[in-house]
């Protein structure tokens, strides 16, 4: 099943949510409404949104206040976003220039500002103080777990519990909070919200190992940035700290220093490495489980389209090429 044909399971509501998007966003600055309209308008799989309708329709109707936290959880990504690219000096995001290529960086950190504090305005406007706690709490680990990547940066000594933390907290941790949130709008029970934060906590984990596994196997024009990014900045992900135990000395030795150095001088031998050791074969084993357990944590949940269409989106995220 397509990501286009999950997507079309909600259509009309992601209509509503866009519509709550553009409204929300406006603002007398020019400048905002400028870079914002600009990074809102660059495309993206829209899944923290469609995570937030989707965990609705799997306990009942989905309402305006679904409409209003979707756009909500949008936000904080794109502000996430925002200060990410200037952050780690990206140039292109979803085959487009990021925005603090066309407008600076300070613009980009700025408007990435006014986005989280709009999204707080609007979450407060939902009235439901368990919903701002939710939000307020993943807002700050979210911010944590890029405080922790960045401390990781260059260190090719970090243990797989360590990078996986940061996985949790930077990108899981939304996945997260969309589905808990579906749920809380809903009055679905404590069982039943714990059971779609788990299942939104290991999509976010299988997601984003992918995009690590994509970083070194992808094609750039479909991904939508240059292969080894996150190489050529130092990260130490998954696949290279895989690569690492199970290369030869030499392979462990050029990955350390490609780690350690950043820039992407070995990048033809680390890819090289990273394949010949199964490496990335291994995190997308890892991946798949983390999907199987999120879909088994929502297995006894009533049948319904958007139950089912969260099971396929689990599959998506570890099957997919972009």
């Amino acid at each position: 099943m397509s990501l286009a044909f999950i997507q079309s399971c909600i259509a009309q509501d992601m209509q509503a949510v866009d519509a709550v998007i553009r409204k929300s966003l406006h603002s007398d600055v020019v400048l905002i409404n400028q870079v914002a309209e600009y990074i809102i308008n660059g495309g993206g799989k829209r899944l923290r949104p469609a995570l937030v309708l989707l965990s609705a329709g799997a306990f009942g109707e989905v309402n305006a206040r679904h409409h209003e936290l979707a756009a909500v959880v949008e936000f904080i990504h794109t502000a996430t976003l925002l200060h990410d690219d200037v952050v780690d000096e990206s140039a292109m995001r979803r085959g487009r220039a990021t925005a603090n290529t066309l407008f600076g960086n300070a613009a980009s950190v700025l408007v990435g500002d006014f986005i989280y504090s709009r999204a707080f305005q609007m979450m407060v406007g939902v009235e439901s103080m368990r919903v701002m706690e939710v939000l307020a709490e993943a807002t700050n680990i979210i911010a944590e777990g890029e405080v922790l990547q960045l401390l990781n940066v260059h260190d090719a000594d970090i243990t797989d519990e360590a990078y996986l933390k940061v996985i949790h907290y930077k990108t899981a941790k939304l996945f997260e909070a969309a589905t808990r949130l579906g749920a809380i709008i809903c009055a679905a029970s404590e069982q039943d919200e714990q059971a779609m934060a788990e299942y939104g906590m290991r999509l976010g984990t299988a997601f984003q190992l992918i995009d690590d596994v994509l970083d070194f196997s992808g094609d750039s024009q479909e991904i939508g940035k240059n292969l080894g990014d996150d190489l050529a900045e130092g990260k130490p992900t998954l696949p290279l700290l895989i690569a690492m135990r199970l290369g030869t000395t030499a392979q462990a030795q050029t990955i350390r220093k490609a780690i350690e150095e950043g820039g992407l001088d070995e990048l033809p031998a680390v890819m090289q490495a990273v394949h010949e050791t199964g490496a990335l074969d291994q995190v997308r084993a890892i991946a798949r489980q983390e999907a199987k357990a999120g879909c088994d944590a929502i297995q006894h949940l009533p049948d319904s389209p958007s139950r089912q269409a969260l099971l396929k989106l689990a599959e998506f995220a570890v099957d997919r090429t972009f």
